[in-house]
C-alpha cells in the first residue's frame, strides 16, 4: 500500500490542524496505523496510533502529546487522521503516516511496513 500524507503547513501557536493520510487502495483497512514526527535534528517519534478497525487508539505516553492529539480513520475512504489541538511551537516537526500488520501500532519503526513521505508542520510564537 502507498501512503500519502498531507495537511501540514505554517500555523499560529494554539491553532489546530489536521493531517490525512491516505492510502493507496482497499488493503488500508488490513493494517494499524501510526503517526511519528520527526523534528530537526531529533530522531523520529511515536506520536500514536489506531488498529485497523478504529477501535482502540494508543498514544504515546508522553506530556506533550496527552490531550492534544487524536488519531482517527475512515475505512471507507482509505484515510487515517491526525487531529493536532493547541499547537505549541515545540509541534513544529514534519509528520509521518506508517502502515503495520502489527494488531496494536507501537512506537517501534522496524515494526512499520509502510511509510508515507511526510508533511510539514511548522508552528509560530
Amino acid at each position: 500500500v502507498q501512503l500519502q500524507a498531507s495537511g501540514g503547513g505554517l500555523v499560529q501557536a494554539g491553532g489546530s490542524l489536521r493531517l490525512s493520510c491516505a492510502a493507496s487502495d482497499r488493503t488500508f483497512s488490513r493494517y494499524s496505523m501510526g503517526w511519528f514526527r520527526q523534528a530537526l535534528g531529533k530522531e523520529r517519534e511515536f506520536v500514536g496510533g489506531i488498529s485497523w478497525s478504529g477501535g482502540r487508539r494508543y498514544y504515546a505516553d508522553s506530556d506533550s502529546v496527552e490531550g492534544r492529539f487524536a488519531i482517527s480513520r475512515n475505512n471507507a475512504a482509505n484515510t487515517a487522521y491526525l487531529q493536532i489541538n493547541s499547537l505549541k511551537p515545540e509541534d513544529t516537526a514534519t509528520y509521518y503516516c506508517a502502515a503495520t500488520t502489527k494488531k496494536i501500532p507501537r512506537g517501534d519503526r522496524s515494526e512499520y511496513d509502510y511509510w508515507g513521505q511526510g508533511t510539514q508542520v511548522t508552528v509560530s510564537s
